[in-house]
């Protein structure tokens, strides 16, 4: 897998390659009028899916369309600083999709337009966190499109064998990865770059504390926080985590191939698993610290789908962003259910999906309705963001003191936040 829908639950700061290039060719914005010079032409950007048919649903969907025709670019890469970076000029597309809505930035700098009136009678049927985690002061500006959650998974035989129960506790997972660990096998699976990109908010939830306060001050100055650092540390440096997999930690490539006795990854993984683990796992959330600090939590995310706001074809964006995120419920079933496991967005979806009804899925759809976090909130900025994953990668790769580095990470925050609400 090349990069996955489940960036979303990363800390989104991966940022790389520039050129907004797509699957085929991308000469930019199409122009106003359609192919036939009656319908409006949009164009409409998803990053590179994972889940194989995930493409040629997305343009089977788009092409059914019948009031505009749609293009579709299949961005590879570096989906988000593509796509932040075409916002910019007046080659963007014209609907887009971006991880749990657009950033603040965006909405602030007028980036992308309100998009409050197309639910109407819908709201009440959306998730409600979701919906408040995609708007700003009051306001809509994205529409999400399916739940993604990651979890922990495991080899129940590999643990039985071995004497392990499924760890309740972050001192429990470190002490049955060592146990799980041999010459074959590695404990623990968490990214090739071993937890920075994926366990930034699982670390601070497991700790009680989280990115910020409710009234938006910085949230982690403290020493809980800097203890769980410290102990994804101790992971990186007991040897126990499968390092260069493959794949990363979005594809189960190294969990089903006994790379890993367990791995962090997304409940979208888990129809492949069931294939070549018929009934040899179980799904876990990440673990509270101790027994007597913080809470057990699974990341919770959603891509929302957007309306750039230097569209040629504005009313013809949000028409068609209704239609197929509001109106076309079968489409949203299919596109939740039949190209890797995920949530619909929807409560009445929800209730439809049957392939979560069973199994391990319905064991993480309660984890998800017991320990769901969403992601990080609105106000958590790009730069916190890659502040934070900067002071991660020192922690977790080099040693460096959990609390020097988040000082500095809390002094660019609190730059930010006065940035942002001043």
């Amino acid at each position: 897998m090349t990069i996955s829908r489940r960036q979303v639950l990363g800390l989104g700061t991966g940022l790389a390659a520039m050129a907004v290039a797509g699957c085929g060719s991308n000469s930019g914005r199409p122009s106003s009028g359609g192919s036939d010079g009656s319908k409006p032409a949009l164009q409409q950007w998803y990053h590179q899916y994972g889940e194989a048919g995930t493409q040629q649903a997305v343009e089977k969907y788009a092409k059914a369309y019948p009031d505009a025709t749609v293009t579709i670019q299949w961005s590879p890469g570096d989906y988000e600083k593509k796509a932040a970076t075409a916002l910019l000029t007046d080659q963007g597309p014209d609907v887009f999709e971006y991880p749990n809505g657009p950033t603040i930035d965006m909405i602030k700098g007028n980036q992308v337009v309100e998009l409050t009136d197309l639910l109407g009678d819908a709201k009440s049927d959306f998730n409600a966190a979701l919906l408040e985690r995609m708007s700003y002061q009051g306001k809509l500006y994205a529409i999400p499109q399916v739940i993604d959650m990651q979890l922990l998974v495991y080899r129940k035989s590999l643990l039985s064998a071995a004497g392990v129960q499924p760890p309740q506790t972050v001192d429990e997972l470190l002490a049955a990865a060592k146990k799980l660990t041999n010459n074959k096998t590695k404990g623990l699976f968490v990214g090739n770059d071993g937890g920075v990109g994926v366990l930034g908010g699982p670390a601070l939830w497991s700790a009680g504390v989280d990115y910020l306060t409710k009234d938006n001050q910085f949230g982690f100055d403290d020493p809980a926080a800097f203890e769980s650092l410290r102990k994804l540390r101790e992971f990186w440096a007991s040897k126990v985590l499968l390092l260069g997999a493959p794949t990363d930690w979005s594809d189960p490539a190294a969990f089903t191939q006994g790379l890993t006795a367990m791995q962090f990854t997304g409940l979208w993984t888990l129809p492949v698993i069931e294939k070549a683990l018929p009934g040899d796992y179980g799904v876990l959330p990440w673990p509270k610290l101790n027994a007597t600090t913080g809470a057990p939590s699974v990341p919770v995310g959603a891509f929302g789908a957007c309306v750039n706001a230097k569209s040629k074809n504005l009313d013809a964006a949000k028409k068609f962003i209704k239609w197929l995120w509001v109106d076309q419920t079968d489409d949203q079933l299919d596109f939740a259910q039949s190209y890797g496991f995920h949530v619909p967005a929807r409560k009445s979806l929800s209730e439809k999906a049957d392939k979560l009804k069973s199994g391990p899925a319905a064991d993480a759809v309660k984890l998800l309705n017991e320990n769901g976090r969403p992601q990080n909130p609105m106000l958590w900025s790009p730069k916190a963001s890659s502040a934070y994953s900067d002071a991660l990668n020192k922690i977790i790769r080099s040693g460096a003191d959990p609390a020097a580095e988040i000082k500095t990470v809390k002094s660019v925050t609190e730059a930010e936040l006065k940035r942002i609400t001043g």
